[in-house]
C-alpha cells in the first residue's frame, strides 16, 4: 500500500529563508491582520494577528541539489507564506489545502516536468493517478488562481 505524504517546507530550510530567501533577500516580517495566508511551514492557513512573511523559495532547486537531478529551465522560485519565527510544524490530517482546485505537477528524477493535472481538489486517488507513472519521483501542489507552490508530495510504501 502507498502513502502519500504532503511535505512542508522543511524545517533547516526555513531557517535559512528566514535569514535570506533563495531570490537572496531578507525576510521582511509582518503581521496579519485578516489571516488566510496560505502558510508552507505548517501547511494551514494563517489567523488573523500572526507574524508572517512573504518569501520566495525554489522547491525544486532545493531537491535536485539534495537528489543530484539537474532540473535545468524547470527550476523556478516563487512567493510562499511562512511563519516569520519556528512554528510547530503541520498537524495532518488529510491533505492540506484541499478547499479548491488544485493543480497536481509531476516530475521525474531528472526534475522535469512531465505534466499536470488540474484536480477539484487533492486526494489519495489523485496522487495515486499522478505516480501511476513510475516516471514519477514527485509531485508538486499548487494553486490555481496565482500557481504557485504548496506543498510536495511523494509515496511511500509500506508492507
Amino acid at each position: 500500500m502507498t502513502t502519500y505524504t504532503a511535505r512542508p517546507v522543511p524545517p533547516s530550510v526555513l531557517a535559512e529563508l528566514r535569514t535570506a530567501d533563495d531570490a537572496g533577500r531578507p525576510m521582511a516580517p509582518f503581521t496579519d491582520d485578516e489571516g488566510g495566508a496560505p502558510l508552507r511551514c505548517c501547511l494551514r492557513r494563517s489567523e488573523p494577528g500572526e507574524r508572517i512573511a512573504l518569501v520566495s523559495y525554489a522547491p525544486l532547486r532545493r531537491w535536485a541539489a539534495a537528489t543530484g537531478a539537474r532540473p535545468g529551465a524547470y527550476d523556478e522560485q516563487g512567493p510562499v507564506f511562512v511563519h516569520a519565527e519556528e512554528c510547530a510544524g503541520p498537524d495532518l490530517d488529510g491533505h492540506p489545502f484541499a478547499n479548491a482546485p488544485r493543480v497536481l505537477r509531476r516530475y521525474s528524477a531528472d526534475g522535469h516536468i512531465l505534466g499536470g493535472e488540474l484536480v477539484d481538489a487533492p486526494n489519495d486517488d489523485a496522487f495515486h493517478k499522478a505516480f501511476d507513472d513510475p516516471a514519477v519521483a514527485l509531485v508538486h501542489v499548487r494553486a490555481v488562481e496565482y500557481g504557485c507552490f504548496l506543498y510536495e508530495v511523494r509515496g511511500t510504501s509500506s508492507p
